[in-house]
C-alpha cells in the first residue's frame, strides 16, 4: 500500500468468489485472501473451516480512491453475495463464511453503516434482515498460497 492507495476488507462467503469479483473493479490495485476476526494466531486454513477460530474468510483490497471511492466498493459488496444469511453463502456454510465488514477507519465505518442501512430500506431486501457484522479491523491472517488469485489460476 503506498499513499495514493487505501484498504478495504470484506468477509462475503467463500473468499474465492470474492477475491475474484473484486479483481474486475477499475481501480482495484490487489487483492489478497485470508483470515480476519477471530482469536486465534496465524490460522491455516483448515483449523478456519472448523469454524473453532472465529475467522472469517477475507479479501483485503488494495484500491485507488481517485478512481474508486469506499461507497463505491461497499455497492460491490453487496450485489456479490447474499447478507441475509446468517453464516451462510449458498452451499458453504459456517461462521468462517459470514457477511462482514471489517472498517479500517472512522469514515470507512460510518460508510458502511450508512450503506447498510440504505441497503436494508432498499426494495428488494425490505422483508429480510441484514445480518451483516460491520467490525473494526483486526489482525488478517494471509491464506495459504495455493488460495491466492485461486479462481484466476484455474
Amino acid at each position: 500500500m503506498n499513499e495514493r492507495t487505501e484498504k478495504a476488507t470484506f468477509g462475503a462467503g467463500c473468499f474465492w468468489g470474492i477475491e475474484a469479483a473484486f479483481n474486475r473493479v477499475k481501480g482495484v490495485v490487489a487483492t489478497t485472501v485470508g483470515y480476519m476476526g477471530g482469536h486465534k494466531a496465524n490460522p491455516s486454513y483448515e483449523e478456519v473451516c472448523t469454524g473453532k477460530t472465529g475467522h472469517a474468510e477475507v479479501v483485503e483490497v488494495i484500491f485507488n480512491p481517485a478512481v474508486i471511492s469506499y461507497r463505491e466498493l461497499l455497492e460491490v459488496f453487496w450485489q456479490i453475495h447474499d447478507p441475509t444469511t446468517l453464516n451462510r453463502q449458498g452451499p458453504d456454510i459456517g461462521p468462517q463464511y459470514r457477511s462482514v465488514i471489517f472498517y479500517h477507519n472512522p469514515t470507512q465505518q460510518e460508510e458502511a453503516q450508512a450503506s447498510l442501512q440504505a441497503q436494508q430500506q432498499s426494495a428488494s431486501l425490505r422483508r429480510r434482515p441484514i445480518v451483516t457484522a460491520i467490525e473494526p479491523a483486526a489482525p488478517f491472517y494471509r491464506a495459504e498460497e495455493y488460495h491466492q488469485q485461486y479462481l484466476a489460476k484455474r
